[in-house]
């Protein structure tokens, strides 16, 4: 599987983001994805999960700012990210974990992951 990451860039706090993730190479449906995001010195941080059904989890930080959504049929996963805080700030990651039907938390249990795209929230 293939995930190339994108929407990342620099906002003023408040704002909104949408960052895309397109993925290719293997049947996207049946497949658990999710964003996770890093920041300068700290470890990697789960942010949402979503499975192939629509089942979706949340970080607590972002429940209620950021919105995880899928399109299967163009093998995609979304994350709008609104009412952005410098606290935000990080690289972006997609990941995928085929052949899990639940929201996962856990890095350890994605196979793949994007680049990365740089969200860069200022005060």
């Amino acid at each position: 599987v293939q995930l190339q990451a994108s929407g990342g860039g620099l906002v003023q706090a408040g704002d909104s983001l949408r960052l895309s993730c397109a993925a290719s190479g293997r049947t996207f449906s049946g497949t658990v994805m999710a964003w996770f995001r890093q920041a300068p010195g700290k470890e990697r941080e789960f942010v949402a999960s979503i499975t192939s059904s629509g089942s979706i989890n949340y970080h607590h930080s972002v429940t209620g700012r950021f919105s995880i959504s899928r399109d299967n049929a163009e093998n995609t996963v979304y994350l709008q990210m609104n009412m952005l805080k410098p606290e935000d700030t990080a690289v972006y990651y997609c990941a995928a974990a085929p052949g899990y039907n639940r929201p996962l938390r856990s890095p350890t249990l994605y196979n793949y992951w994007g680049q990365g795209t740089q969200v860069t929230v200022s005060s």
